[in-house]
């Protein structure tokens, strides 16, 4: 294993963990501060961080998007603002735990696009693993009750969760092709239009009454829950994040993120919340297939190579 991997691992690892234990975090800090100021604060100290580190190793000429800013901008509303409003807006109405299992789902949602889009079919045994972790979440979700779909006031936020999701994958996909860009530029030029688009969606959310802004008892009382969020959550996170899955490629980033339930639901043991045996079977049946799906994928791959 040479240096440069081992980096890249280590990084994207400390990253998912980070992200997993993040969750139930957010999820306690919402009693003081609204989803929409919690994303809000959270993005401005990070771009506040990170811009000036961004000058100071690139120089100024590092902050222009060069030909390719309508690119950026786009991932940024959608990897930046869109994502995380979604799984912070839906997890308020939801819980921790279903945010991690749905979240999950990302590598196999990136498959079922590539088969909608562009035609490409997925192996038989992929969409064996995709069933299978599609049953996992439900079960996590509905404790094995499908009454959940007609019921459940938690329906709502798992489809914002979902939807999330679903702009985090096409942000994922998407920095890939800004060629010749440093993982720093591209997680603050990407972070700026993130974080306007987060401005604006919050202004929108006063005006029409669904958000209100904290005060500074407010913001006192979950002081180490935002400093988390923000400067450990998103300023290093991503920073790790991009910097790793450069180093290790898709497949392993796939496979790290895949572990982020296990940190969620450890971190909830760890508070004291006691699960349901079919929210953990469940959760189980997620993780195991889709690193099977990963290990299969993995294999194929390695296969092309030595034919080529």
């Amino acid at each position: 294993m040479n240096r440069g991997f081992l980096l890249g691992f280590l990084a994207a690892l400390f990253a998912v963990v980070c992200w997993g234990v993040q969750l139930p975090v957010a999820k306690d800090a919402f009693v003081a501060v609204d989803p929409m100021y919690m994303s809000l604060f959270r993005y401005c100290v990070a771009v506040s961080c990170l811009a000036p580190l961004l000058v100071a190793r690139e120089g100024l000429a590092a902050l222009s998007y060069r030909g390719v800013g309508r690119r950026a901008i786009w991932l940024g509303l959608l990897g930046m603002c869109l994502s995380p409003m979604g799984a912070f807006i839906g997890m308020s109405l939801s819980s921790a735990e279903h945010c991690v299992v749905l979240g999950a789902l990302q590598p196999t949602m990136a498959v079922l696009a590539m088969w909608v889009l562009q035609r490409k079919r997925p192996a038989n045994f992929t969409l064996l693993c995709i069933v299978a972790a599609f049953s996992g979440v439900v079960l996590v979700v509905t404790k094995g009750d499908l009454r959940y779909f007609t019921t459940s006031g938690h329906l709502v936020g798992d489809l914002l969760i979902l939807g999330g999701s679903a702009c985090w994958v096409v942000y994922t996909a998407g920095i890939g092709k800004l060629q010749g860009w440093s993982t720093w530029r591209i997680t603050v030029l990407t972070m700026i239009p993130g974080t306007l688009g987060t401005f604006v969606a919050t202004q929108v959310m006063v005006a029409l009454g669904r958000s209100h802004a904290p005060d500074l008892a407010a913001l006192a009382s979950v002081g180490w829950q935002l400093a988390y969020l923000s400067l450990v959550g998103v300023t290093l996170s991503m920073v790790l994040w991009n910097f790793g899955s450069r180093h290790i490629g898709v497949l392993n980033s796939s496979l790290l993120i895949n572990f982020m339930p296990v940190v969620t639901f450890s971190y909830r043991a760890l508070q004291g919340h006691a699960f349901h045996a079919i929210e953990l079977g469940g959760a189980a049946l997620v993780v195991v297939a889709l690193i099977a799906n990963n290990v299969f994928l993995r294999r194929q791959y390695l296969a092309r190579a030595r034919q080529n």
